[in-house]
């Protein structure tokens, strides 16, 4: 509960100043890093460090204990979590015909290392559309991890990794949708589509949740010769805003506006 926004209603028992400074440290935070924070960020955790501004409260705070005949000062309740809204997915994929197969709910990695792992799930599956001769054996066909059409659903929160002075426009959903984008193309994947958005409807500093794309979104890029290499130069700077809004149909970014929650990321694959 205390990762949940930062925990605000929660003892924080797993975490001190000394924990924050040495993040600051470890990351290239300080002054003159890589990745240097704002001087009064730096200033407030030297100031905690030092002993003279409270912690946040732990455990044996009044407001997270209780004396006999009194009520805690607070109680909190988890109404919803990505398992919830995961199932949820699944549910309605199959009421819409989809076979759904549900991977996770706590998919990490690199953003562009697991769109990978999702194409090549869905190219598996795609496998089941050929149609082999009598002498052939198709172990795709004995072995398929669903049925045509299928709906993989997943749900997590992967990670964009950013270069120092990184420029790009985006999120982690959205770079994880053009990364799949690419190699779709490349793979020459077609009825295929995968969409991938953040459950509080914003991805990265943008106002976009998400990013929905299938195996032919690279090639409605606008004013665009070599659109392959356009887009893998976008990836290149982390700036999949940018280039998804330069489609044709102008579809591709979902913009949902803040949804009041958050409980992670849902990524939702189908194959037809």
């Amino acid at each position: 509960l205390d990762m949940i926004a930062s925990g605000p209603t929660v003892p924080d028992d797993g975490s001190d100043w000394n924990d924050a400074c040495k993040l600051v440290e470890d990351y290239g935070l300080g002054c003159g890093g890589d990745h240097e924070l704002p001087a009064a960020v730096l200033e407030l955790l030297q100031v905690g460090k030092t002993g003279n501004l409270d912690d946040t409260p732990k455990s044996k705070h009044p407001a997270f204990s209780s004396t006999a005949g009194l009520t805690k000062l607070c109680e909190t309740v988890l109404v919803g979590n990505n398992d919830a809204a995961v199932m949820a997915a699944a549910e309605e994929a199959e009421e819409l015909g989809y076979h759904p197969v549900v991977l996770g709910t706590c998919m990490e990695g690199e953003a562009s290392c697991i769109a990978g792992v999702y194409v090549t799930m869905a190219e598996m599956l795609a496998r089941q559309r050929i149609n082999f001769t009598n002498d052939e054996i198709s172990r795709t066909k004995l072995f398929p991890i669903a049925k045509l059409p299928c709906a993989l659903i997943v749900g997590g929160e992967t990670t964009v990794t950013l270069p120092p002075r990184c420029n790009g426009k985006g999120g982690r959903n959205q770079e994880l949708a053009l990364t799949a984008a690419v190699k779709l193309r490349e793979m020459n994947l077609r009825d295929v589509v995968l969409a991938s958005v953040g459950t509080d409807g914003t991805d990265g500093p943008t106002d976009a949740a998400g990013a929905i794309i299938d195996g032919g979104t690279i090639s409605r890029l606008a004013s665009c010769d070599d659109v392959e290499a356009f887009a893998k130069e976008a990836l290149n700077h982390h700036d999949a805003y940018n280039l998804l809004s330069k489609l044709e149909d102008d579809i591709s970014l979902i913009k949902t506006g803040p949804t009041g929650t958050n409980v992670a990321d849902v990524c939702i694959i189908l194959v037809r």
